[in-house]
């Protein structure tokens, strides 16, 4: 019987919150040729004499006010929930997060699981849509570890769980409760943006994505991973579980960088929008997040926020994201286990 082992990979964040670290952070995260995908010599142009001159104070200052006693919210909460999956799966399976950039590493995290007798590894990337961006970024960077090492192990693969019911489930219990306590107007499901050029070359028909208003209305061949129509799948569902009437939500996408077009509705533009249009009470969800962060906890709960009443909003919540949640630890354990060796033991 094969011993297998699991491995849990975030995004990453910087070591603290200062200017130094969050540059080190940004030339790994920004330099990686899948997030900005550029003609090298464009790349390097830009993240050498515009990003990293530019932005690593104002990060650092944003990352301040998110920063606790335990650091950096996604690490924290990222390593909560591996000590209880850690817990579910019982002592014959050893579990490792491991971050895509920064610390702890992949390559660390797989060592690890190497020592502690793990041949074959079950890598699930934290990100419930496909995007070449963060899912094959991560996968890549898993194999590459791997493939460096003398004996290699056999690494399995996770796939984008947007439509996984314990999932779902997991963010309808955590959002429930906070939807009833903001009594909101609106509520709009906010996931991290794409440049629209990323989406395009998912699309293997490449007449399909971004093509028509309603692109995204529902998945098939041409669109199965286009991240637009994984988020919107996400959102239909949980606005389904939730109970939330007809026109009393929406999508939109956040975290745009630079010119080029991205993904739309944003959700800073929306915000206005509703603000202008008389809505009081907005409540925000994040579901391509599973960790609260600075792009949940500072760019939504913060500056959208105070956007949202500058211009004529009362309130805006931000839902908590799924974090080390019971339910959400139980729905990982669960996707682990489903996609485990077949010649492994029982969990």
């Amino acid at each position: 019987m094969t011993r297998w082992g699991a491995l849990l990979v975030n995004l990453g964040t910087p070591d603290a919150p200062t200017t130094g670290a969050v540059r080190r952070y940004l030339r790994e995260f920004l330099g990686d040729p899948r997030v900005i995908d550029l003609p090298a010599p464009l790349r390097l142009l830009l993240l050498h004499l515009v990003i990293l001159p530019l932005r690593p104070r104002a990060s650092a200052a944003a990352y301040r006010t998110i920063w606790g006693e335990r650091g950096s919210p996604l690490l924290y909460h990222s390593l909560d929930l591996t000590e209880l999956v850690r817990a579910r799966l019982g002592p014959d399976v050893p579990v490792e997060l491991g971050m895509r950039y920064g610390r702890p590493s992949l390559a660390g995290a797989l060592e690890r699981l190497r020592a502690a007798g793990a041949e074959e590894v079950v890598v699930l990337p934290l990100y419930p849509q496909y995007a070449a961006s963060s899912t094959a970024s991560s996968l890549a960077e898993a194999f590459r570890a791997a493939a460096s090492t003398w004996d290699v192990p056999a690494l399995r693969a996770v796939p984008a769980f947007h439509a996984d019911p314990g999932f779902l489930a997991a963010w309808e219990a955590v959002a429930r409760p906070a939807l009833e306590a903001a009594r909101a107007e609106r509520v709009v499901f906010s996931f991290h943006g794409l440049p629209e050029r990323q989406i395009r070359k998912s699309d293997p028909t490449g007449a399909h994505c971004l093509a028509s208003a309603g692109c995204c209305d529902a998945l098939g061949a041409a669109n199965r991973r286009c991240y637009r129509a994984q988020s919107y799948a996400t959102a239909r569902d949980l606005a389904a579980r939730l109970g939330l009437a007809p026109g009393g939500w929406e999508v939109a996408f956040q975290s745009r960088l630079g010119r080029t077009p991205w993904i739309r509705p944003y959700t800073d533009v929306r915000a206005r929008e509703l603000a202008a249009a008389g809505v009081k009470r907005l409540a925000v969800l994040c579901p391509a997040f599973v960790a609260d962060c600075l792009e949940t906890v500072e760019e939504i709960g913060g500056r959208l926020r105070e956007d949202f009443l500058a211009h004529g909003g009362e309130e805006l919540v931000l839902v908590p994201s799924l974090n080390a949640h019971p339910a959400w630890a139980d729905a990982v354990a669960a996707l682990l286990r489903a996609h485990a060796p077949p010649h492994a033991g029982p969990t």
